[in-house]
């Protein structure tokens, strides 16, 4: 059965409930998840609640309804069948949207799933759209909500943009008006709402000597080619200086990587913005609006960032940017905790553990931010202790696309080596997480290390 096959039987089986349940992850995949298929459903005239799991696993369970609703899984599910079979789950009531590897039961639930089709750039807000939109061609101003999920869960990154389905959803919020596209844009975080020299100096992928993490190089810079800071009342900001202004810093970007021997060409990316926003707000920008998903979900506030997606600008929004500020300043002490503290660097890994000094919800993005000041070649891992749960650790790993296209896998490392150690764990090539019974932080570190070497081949080109 093919993708389009898939998603077609996904929609009839929907179109036949009266009550569903949406089971989905916090992050801003699945709160895009949530948010499509909850309005799509309720179109429908079928009746709707969600359920948000940080993930599924035993502790969890317990929060999915024992009830008569029919259940459908979103951005997990696929690889936790086995605890669906173990609760006594029909597979007749239960629906999987994924897009992460499979691990199959005894019990064959149906579920939509990109990953044996090859779809390996498109997220599970993405496959939701396009159930939501073969349940009614109408569906199509949700696609939206799907680009940010997709964006937000780093569909975007190998790639500087969205390809393949991923990218025709775009087509169809182009279509509808409610996306616009920038091509040949800035790679760089924040080109919506940061200050033009802060958003300059956040932009390491590619890194510019000088610039990248230099906010007063970045000033220079700026000044060395008579580009202002500020119109004179306020800090001047990308995606509001003129066309010649834009390709003027770009072109001289070109000039600074060549000039250090650098690649120029993941400097450009293709950008996403939403006209129906305020200009300023982080909801302009899919990546930025992303973040603020985020920050709902990893403040166990998914329900906030839904509501936002279904359009309430007022409590909910307000409600999320107090979340967003909260979010940032923790994530900007775990940086520097981890760069203050040092890691522990092996053969093929670099390592910490962060005790109980921060949230577990947020390591793995503290991850992501300190790899690019830190070794790059080697992927990171970083653990700490769960509040809830004293007999568990969480571990998250992070790499970078040149690192992946090595053939490293950090997905297949997690998962192995936590089920080795009688854990669980998943993700993706460039992001993983796990949980592992506390005690098994250094064997897990070494079995990590081990794997990793195994994969690693000499580097190969294949990053844009």
């Amino acid at each position: 059965m093919g993708i389009d096959q898939e998603v077609t039987k996904a929609a009839d089986i929907i179109h036949n409930q009266q009550e569903v349940t949406i089971i989905s992850h916090i992050d801003a995949d699945g709160i895009s998840c949530e948010a499509i298929l909850s309005e799509a459903l309720t179109r429908q005239g079928i009746t709707t609640k969600s359920v948000f799991v940080r993930q599924l696993e035993p502790l969890t369970m317990h929060q999915v309804p024992e009830d008569g609703t029919f259940k459908i899984f979103t951005d997990l599910g696929a690889g936790q069948q086995n605890l669906l079979e173990e609760r006594g789950m029909d597979s007749e009531k239960v629906l999987i949207i994924d897009h992460h590897v499979s691990q199959p039961c005894g019990t064959g639930y149906f579920q939509v799933n990109c990953i044996p089709h090859g779809l390996l750039k498109l997220s599970a807000a993405g496959l939701t759209y396009l159930v939501a939109r073969r349940l009614d061609p109408d569906n199509r101003d949700l696609a939206k909500i799907a680009v940010i999920g997709n964006v937000g869960d780093m569909m975007a990154r190998e790639h500087c943009g969205l390809t393949g389905p991923a990218r025709e959803i775009v087509d169809d919020g182009v279509s509808h008006g409610s996306i616009v596209v920038r091509p040949h844009d800035l790679n760089c975080y924040g080109t919506s709402t940061r200050p033009l020299h802060v958003c300059l100096s956040y932009n390491d992928d590619p890194f510019i000597t000088g610039i990248s993490n230099n906010v007063n190089g970045a000033r220079r810079f700026l000044k060395k080619i008579d580009i202002p800071g500020n119109d004179g009342r306020r800090d001047l900001i990308w995606e509001g200086l003129p066309f010649e202004d834009r390709k003027k810093i770009m072109s001289a970007l070109v000039e600074q990587l060549m000039a250090n021997g650098e690649p120029f060409d993941r400097l450009f990316c293709e950008t996403y913005l939403f006209p129906d926003e305020t200009a300023g707000e982080p909801l302009r920008n899919a990546q930025e609006f992303a973040t603020v998903l985020n920050a709902c979900g990893r403040w166990a506030r998914p329900d906030i960032g839904g509501a936002i997606c279904r359009g309430d600008r007022s409590v909910a929004y307000r409600e999320a940017r107090k979340m967003l500020t909260n979010h940032r300043a923790v994530i900007r002490e775990l940086l520097q905790y981890i760069l203050d503290k040092g890691v522990v660097e092996i053969s093929h890994l670099q390592h910490i553990h962060v005790g109980n000094r921060f949230p577990d919800t947020i390591v793995g993005i503290g991850a992501g931010m300190a790899l690019s000041k830190l070794n790059w070649q080697k992927p990171i891992l970083i653990m700490c202790e769960l509040p809830e749960d004293q007999t568990l650790i969480k571990a998250s790993m992070r790499t970078t696309e040149r690192v992946v296209s090595r053939g490293i896998d950090l997905q297949e490392v997690a998962s192995r080596v936590s089920t080795e150690l009688g854990g669980s764990g998943g993700g993706h090539k460039i992001a993983a997480g796990a949980y592992i019974p506390r005690g098994s932080e250094e064997r897990f570190v070494i079995r990590v290390n081990e794997l990793l070497g195994e994969q690693h081949s000499p580097e190969s080109p294949g990053h844009c």
